[in-house]
């Protein structure tokens, strides 16, 4: 199983069990102001969604380029939680075997074409996933629910039962 694998369905279990941890939240509540970068738990979520759609795109071949970025909030949790999912199984379909790391994508950016190292593009995604992750982290917490242990993963002290399936559910 290579790095990339792993950090792919550490990056599902992260998702999934932040999704869990707000499954009950009411629109309000998810769409509320908040302290961060994005001015929502909403707005947050949706940004690593939107960016997992331009950087998978670019990975895959299908790149839409920034387009991507005039699509709708998804202001409902279950909703967004779906389509997050979704594109975690795909990220972890695209890592699942031999990756050439080396290999060059084209990435759309405003006025110009970029080529990127696909070694370049899957850490840039996973440290951009962590990062706006831990913004949603502290938004959770300030909207009164206990964030809930995202790093329980790669080892197997503690680590957390979802976490094993997660790769179940992808093998099956």
């Amino acid at each position: 199983m290579s790095p990339y694998f792993e950090f792919a369905v550490n990056n599902r279990y992260a998702n999934r069990t932040l999704y869990e941890a707000i499954a009950g939240m009411d629109q309000a509540t998810f769409t509320a102001r908040r302290p961060g970068f994005f001015p929502s738990l909403s707005r947050t979520l949706n940004h690593i969604r939107k960016v997992d759609a331009f950087y998978l795109g670019a990975l895959k071949g299908t790149d839409i380029g920034r387009a991507v970025y005039a699509l709708p909030d998804i202001e409902n949790v279950i909703a967004l939680a779906e389509e997050q999912s979704t594109m975690d199984m795909d990220l972890m379909k695209f890592c699942e075997g031999d990756i050439d790391l080396d290999r060059c994508m084209t990435v759309k950016r405003p006025g110009v074409q970029t080529r990127e190292r696909i070694g370049a593009l899957l850490p840039h995604l996973f440290q951009h996933q962590i990062h706006h992750r831990g913004q949603a982290h502290v938004q959770v917490g300030e909207a009164g629910i206990a964030p809930p242990q995202l790093d329980d993963f790669f080892l197997e002290w503690e680590r957390a039962p979802i976490a094993q399936d997660c790769v179940r559910e992808f093998l099956s």
